[in-house]
């Protein structure tokens, strides 16, 4: 795995451990059995955004506080420079760029996401609230429950992200979407 997922299993132990959790009670409200959990904070296992969204609510820090260990400070405006979101890559065809990193208590959380393709069938996950999706380049599948929609540039879906889903980049080329993710 790379830096930093190990890094961000790493605070998920320090935090789990601040908020008096043990792994099992944190693997139970996670929804994932206790050995993955373990995984996730030895940095053996990649996180799904749902995981590192879900136990950031729980732990009751925002995302980004759990994925980069710095908190942000700003509560009036947050402006981002093309390509200076905070990057979080993952070891598998997600990429994500958070877009609003600096801003404390959001009451949303919007990424640049660029999916590559993989021929993986998709790992389905959910998280509390709702989601946002904007396609601007390339095409994708997302898939939500029991249904799919095949989505190109400009197209975009509003959904319940409790109900789980993936994204997935279709033909050859990178597929890039706004996902904003409301609490």
């Amino acid at each position: 795995m790379n830096d930093q997922i190990k890094d961000i299993g790493m605070r998920l132990m320090f935090l789990r451990e601040e908020a008096e959790l043990s792994e099992k009670e944190m693997s139970e409200k996670l929804g994932v059995d206790e050995e993955t959990y373990k995984a996730f904070e030895s940095g053996d296992k990649d996180f799904s955004f749902s995981v590192i969204y879900n136990a950031a609510d729980i732990l009751g820090v925002d995302v980004l506080d759990l994925i980069s260990g710095s908190a942000p400070t700003l509560s009036t405006c947050c402006m981002v420079e093309k390509g200076k979101g905070y990057s979080v890559k993952r070891e598998h065809e997600y990429d994500y760029k958070h877009l609003a990193y600096t801003f404390r208590n959001k009451k949303a959380e919007p990424f640049l996401v660029t999916i590559t393709p993989d021929g993986k069938a998709p790992v389905m996950h959910g998280h509390e609230g709702q989601e946002f999706n904007y396609v601007i380049s390339g095409k994708m599948m997302l898939y939500i429950g029991d249904i799919s929609y095949e989505l190109s540039k400009g197209d975009s879906v509003y959904f319940d992200s409790s109900v789980p889903h993936a994204e997935v980049a279709l033909g050859d080329k990178e597929a890039q979407f706004i996902a904003v993710v409301i609490k």
